[in-house]
């Protein structure tokens, strides 16, 4: 009978948990659509590739900050007001998009960022709610895997619509329309609920769940190695890929959209893939490592041995691979207490991105600036690639030295 209560109890949150997986996947097809309108956004917003790749990297800032907003607002109010909140942000923010302005594209741009930093949180809250504990990271690979799937549509399908003509304002109206009206059905779905935070809010302070969570260095060490497994997708396949593959690679519009989109494609794999072989074993770092050992390897065959198999075969193989960055936010999940989880998921975000937020910068000056002036292309491309090799390396680095929390990690001392 228990059972029975406990299963009608959560059905609730499951539907609610799928509505938070369309937003993120709608959030994730904003996130790397610009990828693939470079050169129409530099004239609607008359700026140069440069200019137009500041303001894409925006989105980021205001992400990694607002993250920690995200969890602290779950923790306090539950998933209902605040996802549906950040739901109708995302939508003005690409309302905005639409404006040819260069501050517009700004606005716009960091308002999508903040909105989208409530989509992941909310749907690992609300999964943690839905889903036994054992099926978590399976959960969590599986949220990862939709966004993904629309971070591919953002540029699989994007890419051709404005080839075809549609316009950039009609493309980002569009999106906003569909997703405020996704954050209104969000809003009537998604149970209300009393937190224990709320009740304790007054005694132990609005941070102190933030405390908890920063005064534990895995938390650190999670977001470190999960931001450097993270950039080489969202700054080299979401916003540079198609441009690299063009100049570099002599490759057509097509073949490069391609390319870059096979990259998210491979996570819609790697995700659940990884996320159910970690539960499965009950280990994490195994899975961890392995995973970015795969993604250095993919890419040195990209690199310098690009005749083996089709640049899209290659992508995919590192999309599939980079799902382990997914692993960290289960770890930092199990390394600190149940009554914090949703800060641990904004704590992870913000370190994740906040780390995106440096190396993306950090990598347009060193080769994005140089895309067109460079004399040997393939040296150039090479050059590139090993950038992000040698990140996913410190990312291996810092992993041998997290404590592992899998359900068997007992059997380690034993």
């Amino acid at each position: 009978m228990q059972s029975n209560t406990s299963s009608v109890t959560k059905n609730p949150y499951v539907l609610a948990w799928a509505f938070g997986l369309i937003f993120y996947l709608l959030e994730y097809a904003v996130r790397s659509a610009p990828s693939v309108m470079i050169p129409e956004l530099s004239a609607s917003f008359d700026t140069s590739a440069i200019g137009t790749s500041s303001i894409i990297g925006m989105y980021y800032l205001t992400y990694s900050v607002t993250s920690l907003v995200a969890g602290i607002a779950l923790d306090k109010l539950g998933a209902k007001h605040p996802l549906s909140i950040g739901t109708v942000v995302v939508g003005l923010g690409c309302i905005l998009f639409a404006i040819s302005s260069i501050y517009g594209g700004y606005s716009g741009r960091l308002l999508q960022g903040a909105g989208s930093a409530m989509a992941f949180p909310a749907c690992v809250y609300l999964a943690s709610r839905a889903f036994s504990p054992r099926k978590l990271a399976t959960a969590i690979g599986a949220t990862q895997c939709l966004g993904m799937l629309g971070g591919s549509a953002g540029q699989f399908l994007i890419g051709p619509a404005i080839k075809n003509g549609f316009s950039l304002p009609f493309i980002w109206i569009g999106l906003g329309v569909l997703i405020v009206s996704i954050g209104i059905l969000i809003l009537y779905i998604t149970p209300k609920e009393e937190t224990e935070l709320a009740s304790k809010t007054e005694k132990s302070g609005l941070l102190s769940p933030y405390k908890i969570v920063f005064s534990n260095p895995q938390s650190y060490l999670c977001g470190a190695i999960s931001g450097l497994l993270f950039a080489p997708t969202t700054i080299f396949a979401m916003t540079w890929g198609v441009a690299f593959f063009q100049k570099d690679r002599m490759m057509d519009f097509q073949t490069a959209t391609l390319a870059s989109a096979f990259v998210a494609l491979g996570w819609v794999v790697g995700c659940p893939l990884i996320g159910w072989i970690a539960d499965k074993i009950g280990r994490r770092k195994p899975v961890l490592i392995g995973g970015a050992i795969f993604m250095i390897l993919s890419l040195l065959q990209l690199l310098y041995f690009p005749e083996i198999y089709p640049a899209y075969i290659s992508t995919f193989i590192l999309g599939i691979a980079s799902g382990a960055a997914m692993i960290p936010y289960s770890v930092i999940k199990e390394s600190n207490p149940d009554k914090v989880k949703g800060s641990a998921t904004g704590a992870i975000n913000f370190l994740t991105f906040g780390v995106t937020s440096l190396l993306g910068p950090l990598f347009s000056y060193l080769y994005g600036n140089t895309l067109s002036t460079a004399v040997d292309k393939e040296i150039h491309f090479q050059n590139a690639g090993l950038f992000w090799v040698a990140c996913i390396s410190v990312s291996i680095a810092l992993a041998l030295i997290l404590k592992e929390t899998g359900t068997k990690k007992d059997e380690l001392v034993s």
